[in-house]
């Protein structure tokens, strides 16, 4: 902590919203407005869109259905729109069974067939292959939904993968490559070309190892830049898209250095999909906090390596093997959801992609009706409302309470989220920020006591009286009859739905005197935009 006279200035930031049997307790929010601790993607909302066939089956419950890229119904109103609503929504398409996916081409003579259900293969499935009219087809929908797209590519084309599921041989990228021209000569967008998905470290059913997987990353990049040649910005370079282990990755970006522009990891932090512990665990704050252990490894990670690449998550479900029904799909994961967006952009994670948009029991999506479950109200908001750079902050009170400050996107000010995980006790909110204190950003949730020099009360006095004639922006998210488990999201009260011609509906704020405090309800989450909020940070 840096020692010197600091400056504060205080907001005592309520509003009255109905809630039976609360009792109210006070809190006091620290936000160093000096400077941004990190920064995201100005598109870091991502989420996937999968290969998993209807026959893809996790615990007796098949929850896939027509969900994958071969097969969703790329004319759904609902679909098209809830896409278009980010304008842009970054999508990477991906899973498991990229590594086993052939792509149709001009040449290729052989029947393009898809996945069959088949327990003694690889990842329980044949080979399957995207044909040429269906990427035609994907890639119009996704222009149309004006979606920024990621490509997972088949990284074990031409290995040979042993019993013990290690993987020997160089990568044969032709097949990859033909795609590859094909996309570029239709002139379709791919922002950018992922290698493999979860082979790095121990594996997933197989594992490819650092040196390999660099050399393989290599092949890539050299065919990027021969495909691409005269075209700018080029494609990124994305991998190993697995899960985190140090050395592996400390070995991989030192080797990818000069080739590697995201390295992007998956986070399953809750366990099965079948653990009857799962929203027990979302809502205790001791388990978020170390799931943001990761977060941090990996940035030192990077920082410590010669590779200049940026981190992203480019998969991340929670809970594995499809989700828990009425769990991962409901209200109370945007608990976990939101509180993963947070704690990864504070260590530099430039874009955050949810497993999935739509298909298992995880989707931002319902699988069959495409309506909107309550996580995709929560990620179109972030995206709207919380802006690239991150500010250092530290909410002093019960530990029930999570909170994470950004600068406002494309607007003045700032936007804070706010999140009360306990089931009896309203918090009143109110805000103090310091323009030369700097947080530590690596303990964001921890409550110590710190000596506050004000102002002289002439200035401050004067400085309220400004601020009281001003409002913000405030967004309250609960679930429908305060049913945790509920798949209905209410906004201020009123519920959220899709409208007969399929639109989502808009998301309007209340307007809020900015001299109450932020009163944030029992099992709520608010989203709170102050565009008067002029911080340094945010203007350097």
């Amino acid at each position: 902590m840096q020692k010197g006279v600091c400056l504060w200035v205080v907001l005592v930031i309520s509003f009255c919203f109905i809630f039976v049997d609360s009792r109210g307790e006070n809190g006091r929010l620290l936000i160093d407005g000096k400077s941004r601790i990190a920064e995201t993607d100005s598109d870091f909302v991502c989420a996937t869109m999968d290969w998993w066939p209807p026959e893809k089956c996790d615990y007796g419950t098949c929850s896939w259905d027509h969900s994958s890229l071969l097969n969703v119904d790329l004319k759904n109103k609902i679909f098209k729109n809830a896409i278009r609503a980010f304008s842009p929504l970054k999508i990477r398409l991906g899973g498991t069974l990229q590594d086993k996916v052939i792509y149709q081409t001009k040449n290729h003579q052989e029947p393009c067939n898809p996945f069959l259900k088949n327990t003694s293969e690889l990842f329980g499935f044949t080979k399957g292959c995207l044909s040429l009219s269906r990427w035609d087809d994907l890639n119009r929908f996704l222009q149309d939904t004006r979606a920024a797209v990621t490509f997972g590519l088949n990284a074990l084309m031409g290995k040979r993968v042993l019993a013990d599921g290690s993987a020997f041989g160089a990568w044969d990228s032709n097949n990859a490559e033909a795609l590859m021209r094909y996309t570029v000569k239709k002139n379709y967008t791919i922002y950018g070309w992922e290698l493999g998905n979860e082979l790095s470290g121990n594996g997933i059913g197989a594992r490819i190892s650092a040196s390999q997987y660099a050399h393989d990353t290599l092949t890539l990049y050299k065919m990027v830049h021969r495909v691409y040649k005269g075209i700018e910005p080029k494609p990124l370079i994305i991998a190993p898209g697995g899960f985190f282990n140090p050395k592996w990755f400390t070995k991989f970006l030192n080797k990818t250095s000069k080739t590697l522009n995201a390295v992007s990891h998956h986070i399953y932090s809750l366990g099965s999909g079948m653990d009857g512990n799962l929203t027990a665990r979302i809502l205790d704050p001791s388990y978020l906090d170390d799931a943001g252990k990761i977060f941090k490894q990996l940035e030192s990670t990077i920082n410590a390596s010669s590779s200049s690449a940026s981190g992203w998550v480019s998969e991340a479900g929670g809970a594995y093997n499809s989700g828990q029904n009425l769990v991962t799909n409901a209200f109370v994961f945007s608990f976990w959801y939101l509180d993963q967006l947070g704690m990864s952009s504070i260590y530099d994670t430039k874009t955050y992609c949810r497993q999935s948009l739509i298909g298992g029991n995880y989707g931002l999506l319902n699988t069959t009706t495409f309506e909107p479950n309550p996580d995709y109200y929560s990620a179109l908001l972030w995206h709207r409302l919380m802006g690239k750079k991150v500010l250092s902050t530290r909410f002093l009170g019960t530990k029930k309470i999570r909170a994470y400050v950004h600068c406002a996107k494309e607007s003045k000010g700032v936007t804070i989220l706010l999140m009360n995980l306990g089931n009896s006790t309203t918090l009143n909110v109110k805000l103090s920020v310091n323009s030369i204190w700097r947080l530590h950003k690596h303990r964001p949730h921890t409550h110590h006591r710190h000596k506050t020099i004000h102002s002289d009360s002439e200035s401050k006095h004067t400085k309220m009286g400004v601020i009281r004639k001003r409002t913000r922006a405030e967004y309250h998210l609960t679930a429908k009859d305060g049913n945790l488990h509920s798949k209905v999201m209410m906004l201020n009260g009123k519920e959220l739905r899709v409208n007969s011609y399929g639109e989502i509906p808009s998301l309007r704020p209340l307007y809020v005197n900015s001299s109450k405090p932020i009163s944030v309800h029992p099992h709520s989450i608010v989203f709170a935009h102050i565009p008067h909020f002029a911080l340094y940070a945010c203007n350097s």
